[in-house]
């Protein structure tokens, strides 16, 4: 079988098997069956495939997954966030849109000592949304700012995804992790330039209101008390990792035990809220896990096929220039993430993709950036992404799904540009990765 053939093949029946709303791991999982007994050798690819699941699993590499995925969990879960929203409002009180900007200044600290990009979106989206409405805030500068600073959670570590982008495709999963930082301080900085600038030229947008004020030290105590040990977790574990002193795994779990312990410190720790904790990081570990095992023999059946040697070669003979190619890739991602979810995207372009990296010699720590920010791009983007759909459960009823949309336009485009950034100017994802584990 032709090698394009092969490929159509594939793809076609995942796009089937997705279509019929066949979730994306059971979904792999039945192509994989079909596609070892075809292309790996009957029952003998059927062993192979079992073979690769075991080995993908095993892989030391992911086990900071459930750690960081935990630090989210605990921090929800024990009200430590609610405390930090409190700190940051206490202390801005006077910017213009000042709710808006405490969703995206919270939602960053939150990014900095979470793994999840939907526990972030719901937390603010359940605690702020209403509050913002209540005070007359017009519907788009109170659900986008909080939707798009979810997605900035992707690119601050600690990410999940960027662990499993890393698993994948191969690259170092310690660089991939401090590469996102700039971007995502940049993009962070950007919504709230957004946010305010909006409020100035309309403030019917977001009403200013007073608050009860105080100064001094009982102003500055709650950020000191409540947002600082938050920042000082996540410089433990960046430093651990780039001063060598740790390995992610072992700085991951260096930063779940310390958010434990800031919760029990807080007296916010009970058995209860630790129990939720830990059954929701199995539920999300477990699935990431799931799918993974069906990432790698996906990607061996592939091998085996003839479909990504064919389109490497395909590629290399058209003498397409590294801008088409690396452009194409982009679009295909942006496209892509308008309809699936994230670990899909990676599953299904990661075996193609990354060839193409090592043929066109593109920095692998600086593409796996730009596939992060289409990653987060994907997660804002209609008719499917995963945030918008957050947000509307979180949401009153009387908010559409058309005003969803309308809010997070505005957020999608500064993404965009971010991307544009970054694949013009590289040392914005590379350089602190450079300094920080130059040999």
């Amino acid at each position: 079988m032709v090698w394009w053939l092969s490929a159509t093949v594939l793809f076609g029946a995942f796009t089937a098997l997705f279509a019929v709303g066949l979730p994306a791991a059971f979904a792999f999982f039945g192509i994989n069956v079909v596609g070892a007994w075809i292309w790996l050798g009957k029952d003998a690819g059927l062993v192979q495939m079992i073979r690769n699941g075991v080995a993908s699993i095993a892989s030391f590499s992911l086990t900071p997954i459930p750690f960081f995925v935990l630090m989210g969990e605990v921090l929800f879960h024990t009200g430590v966030a609610m405390k930090a929203i409190d700190a940051i409002d206490r202390l801005i009180w006077r910017v213009p849109g000042r709710l808006s900007v405490v969703a995206v200044v919270a939602g960053t600290v939150f990014s900095a000592i979470s793994g999840s990009t939907i526990a972030t979106t719901a937390l603010l989206g359940s605690l702020l949304l209403p509050e913002m409405l209540r005070r007359g805030y017009h519907p788009t500068m109170a659900m986008g700012p909080i939707m798009a600073i979810g997605g900035v959670d992707m690119l601050i570590p600690p990410s999940a995804l960027t662990v499993l982008l890393g698993s994948l495709s191969g690259i170092s999963i310690s660089q991939l992790l401090v590469a996102g930082i700039v971007p995502g301080v940049l993009l962070s900085a950007a919504f709230v330039a957004y946010i305010v600038a909006k409020a100035l030229l309309n403030p019917r947008l977001a009403p200013a209101f007073e608050r009860e004020t105080v100064g001094g030290w009982a102003r500055w105590q709650p950020l000191v008390v409540y947002v600082m040990p938050l920042v000082l977790i996540f410089v433990v574990v960046i430093l651990a990792m780039s001063a060598g002193w740790a390995t992610p795994t072992e700085s991951a779990a260096i930063g779940a035990i310390a958010t434990v312990l800031v919760a029990w410190l807080y007296r916010s720790l009970t058995r209860a809220g630790l129990m939720k904790a830990l059954l929701g990081t199995a539920g999300i570990s477990g699935v990431i896990l799931f799918i993974i095992v069906g990432a790698t023999t996906f990607a061996q059946i592939l091998t085996f096929s003839g479909a990504t040697n064919g389109l490497v070669t395909a590629i290399r003979e058209a003498q397409f220039t590294s801008p088409v190619v690396l452009g194409a890739m982009m679009l295909i991602l942006l496209v892509l993430g308008c309809f699936i979810d994230q670990v899909s995207m990676m599953l299904i372009t990661l075996p193609f993709f990354m060839p193409l990296v090592e043929l066109y010699r593109f920095d692998p720590v600086w593409f796996g950036v730009l596939f992060l920010i289409c990653m987060q791009l994907g997660l804002l983007t209609p008719p499917f992404g995963m945030l918008l759909f957050t947000m509307k459960s979180v949401a009153p009823r009387t908010i559409t799904m058309a005003q969803v949309y309308g809010a997070v336009t505005p957020y999608v485009v500064l993404g965009l540009l971010m991307l544009v950034v970054v694949v013009l100017f590289p040392p914005v994802a590379t350089w602190l990765p450079a300094a920080l584990f130059r040999k």
